[in-house]
C-alpha cells in the first residue's frame, strides 16, 4: 500500500520538468500594465477565496518587470492584530524580492531552480546565486511569443508554501491566457480580409473604354501577396515554440 501511495507522489525531476514545459507554454502575445493589474487581482480573488485564507494566512503578491519597475503590489491579509501575530509580515516581503531575484538570475521560475537543484544535486552556488537569495516557488516569468531572448515581468507570490504558491501562480496566468485567447480575433485574419476586399479603382478618361488589361483578379492579388511574403520572410517561419536554456542543461535530462 505504501509503495503505491509513494508511486502517486511526483518526484523533483517530474516536478521541474512540468515546470519547465510550463514555461514554455504560457507565452503572452502583449503584456501592458493593465494586464498586470488584472492578473494580479485574480492572484488575490482566488487566495482570499483559498481554505488557506480562510485559516489565517496571508500572501504579498508582486508583478514587476525585470528592469524592476513595479506595475502592481499588494497584500492579502493583514500586517499585525493587537495580540502581536499577523497573517504577513515585512520579512513575507523580504522573501518575496528574494525570490524574483532567482527568476532574474536564471530566467526560470523559482520553483523550477528549487525542484531542479533538488532533482541534480546542486547548489545555489554552482549556479551563481547568491547565498542570501530565497530559492522556493512563487516567482515566475513572464515570456512574450515574439521575443525569446529573455522575460520581460515577473509574477510572484508568498505566503509560506512553495508548491501552492506556485500552483497559484501558474493557474492563475494559465487562464489568464486562456481567457484572452478567446476574448481576442485572429489579427491575421481580419488584416488580409480587409486587403483582399479592398480594390484600387482603375482611372478611366472621358468618353473611353476602360482597358481589360489592367482588371486583376483577387486571387491573382492574393497569389502575388503570397509570394511577395514567402520572399519577405525568407521562405521559413521561425518555431514559436522554442525550448528554453536552463541552467541544468548540463546534466542528464531531469
Amino acid at each position: 500500500m505504501f509503495s503505491s501511495i509513494h508511486a502517486m507522489i511526483p518526484s523533483d525531476a517530474e516536478l521541474a520538468n512540468q515546470t519547465l514545459k510550463e514555461e514554455s507554454g504560457y507565452r503572452f502575445s502583449s503584456f501592458s500594465a493593465t494586464d498586470a493589474v488584472t492578473l494580479g487581482l485574480s492572484l488575490r480573488k482566488r487566495f482570499r477565496g483559498s481554505s488557506r485564507h480562510g485559516k489565517g494566512k496571508g500572501m504579498v503578491i508582486s508583478i514587476q518587470t525585470v528592469a524592476g519597475h513595479t506595475l502592481f503590489a499588494c497584500t492579502a491579509g493583514d500586517l499585525g492584530h493587537h495580540s502581536g501575530e499577523g497573517d504577513v509580515s515585512l520579512d513575507s516581503w523580504a522573501c518575496l524580492e528574494s525570490m524574483v531575484a532567482v527568476v532574474k538570475r536564471t530566467s526560470h521560475s523559482s520553483y523550477y531552480v528549487e525542484k531542479g537543484m533538488s532533482a541534480t544535486g546542486k547548489t545555489a552556488k554552482q549556479l551563481g546565486i547568491e547565498a542570501e537569495f530565497m530559492v522556493r516557488g512563487g516567482a515566475f516569468p513572464i515570456w512574450l511569443e515574439n521575443a525569446p531572448c529573455c522575460p520581460i515581468a515577473i509574477v510572484a507570490c508568498y505566503s509560506g508554501s512553495s508548491q501552492e504558491d506556485h500552483r497559484l501562480v501558474a493557474t492563475t496566468i494559465r487562464d489568464f491566457l486562456l481567457k484572452k485567447q478567446k476574448e481576442s480575433t485572429n489579427p491575421r485574419l481580419s488584416v488580409s480580409s480587409s486587403i483582399l476586399a479592398t480594390e484600387m479603382p482603375v482611372p478611366t478618361l472621358a468618353n473611353q473604354e476602360p482597358r481589360d488589361s489592367f482588371a486583376v483578379s483577387s486571387h491573382s492579388q492574393s497569389e502575388v501577396r503570397y509570394i511577395y511574403q514567402k520572399k519577405a520572410w525568407g521562405g521559413e517561419l521561425a518555431s514559436e515554440h522554442m525550448r528554453p536554456h536552463t541552467p541544468f542543461d548540463d546534466e542528464h535530462d531531469l
